[in-house]
């Protein structure tokens, strides 16, 4: 309970250094303006999500190699959590896309496989829903979270670049390298952090409410 504690003041402290440079700090993009500031909401949630499914991913195959409940709990939180950033990233994603085409939905390439992805995990989400024996529902859903996990690469990552997108280009370009101005590029990285510490903070919450209503 301590560590959690103290993970909630940094996370607390840095979120209101990082909104307060997101506001004031942040310079207006070329070609985007202030709209440019939603990006440093969006691309943590979607790099979150991402990390949630890959968490998940693991502990399903930890809990096929030793069935241990706790493992199928982490399993089942994170990708909880993972459904959850990237329903936030699509939220955000068609607010941007409102602001700047005019409409919050014109299935671009990237709003196609998210949509997609969040289908995938939703059933995921379902199939935990309808099988009651926990063991059981344990190991279902560790070989569906594997199999899951499969295609968030190709649908994220892969899928996306194959076709002409209104998207903007990712902060990693083709050629690997970084197209951003410094102190955006040092915003953005905090920005991670930060949504990564209250993603690490919700699941350790989660986890142990689990655990302390199987206690009980």
């Amino acid at each position: 309970m301590r560590n959690e504690y103290a993970l909630l003041a940094v996370i607390l402290a840095l979120t209101a250094v990082l909104l307060y440079a997101v506001f004031f700090v942040v310079p207006p993009a070329e070609g985007l303006g202030n709209l440019v500031r939603i990006a440093f909401f969006h691309i943590p949630v979607a790099w979150v999500s991402v990390l949630a499914f890959l968490v998940s991913a693991f502990y399903a195959g930890r809990y096929l190699r030793r069935p241990e409940l706790r493992s199928d709990a982490v399993s089942a939180q994170s990708a909880r959590l993972g459904f959850a950033f990237v329903l936030l990233a699509t939220l955000s994603g068609a607010v941007f896309s409102k602001l700047t085409w005019g409409a919050y939905w014109n299935w671009d390439p990237r709003q196609t496989t998210i949509f997609v992805l969040l289908l995938i995990y939703a059933a995921y989400l379902m199939l935990r829903a309808v099988i009651l024996e926990p063991r059981r529902r344990a190991r279902v859903a560790a070989v569906y979270a594997l199999f899951s996990f499969l295609t968030v690469p190709f649908l994220v990552f892969i899928i996306p670049r194959f076709y002409f997108s209104l998207h903007p280009s990712p902060v990693i370009n083709g050629s690997g390298t970084v197209q951003m101005d410094s102190v955006m590029l040092r915003v953005l990285l905090g920005s991670l952090l930060d949504m990564t510490l209250i993603y690490v903070a919700l699941l350790l919450r989660g986890v142990r409410k689990k655990e302390d209503s199987h206690e009980t």
